[in-house]
């Protein structure tokens, strides 16, 4: 899943995959895009990601801090909340049924 993959159908899961990795640890936006860049996800237009980090934190599945790096800059940190762990739980159930879904049209079951 690299630059080929269509950025409506990205969209549509990106939010999923943000909570999935700031479940692991809290991180500050560029931080997040690098590592969803090691997971393989390169081609995220950079005025994706802070847009629906602000929407994610209006929704109460995030929270932030601002944190001064060792460079003295300062960074918003975000956290997953408790809504945002239960809305990563709902987003990886929705993701299996989903996959075995397609599998199966793809495979013509």
């Amino acid at each position: 899943m690299a630059e080929n993959v269509s950025s409506q159908l990205l969209k549509g899961v990106l939010q999923g995959i943000m909570l999935v990795i700031l479940a692991k640890e809290p991180n500050y936006g560029y931080g997040i895009t690098k590592a969803m860049n090691d997971y393989g996800l390169l081609a995220i237009p950079k005025g994706t990601i802070y847009p629906l980090l602000t929407s994610m934190t209006n929704k109460g599945l995030l929270s932030t801090e601002m944190h001064t790096a060792a460079s003295g800059r300062d960074r918003k940190y975000y956290y997953i909340t408790a809504a945002g762990l239960a809305e990563k739980t709902k987003f990886i159930s929705e993701w299996h049924e989903l996959v075995g879904i397609v599998d199966g049209v793809v495979k013509g079951e």
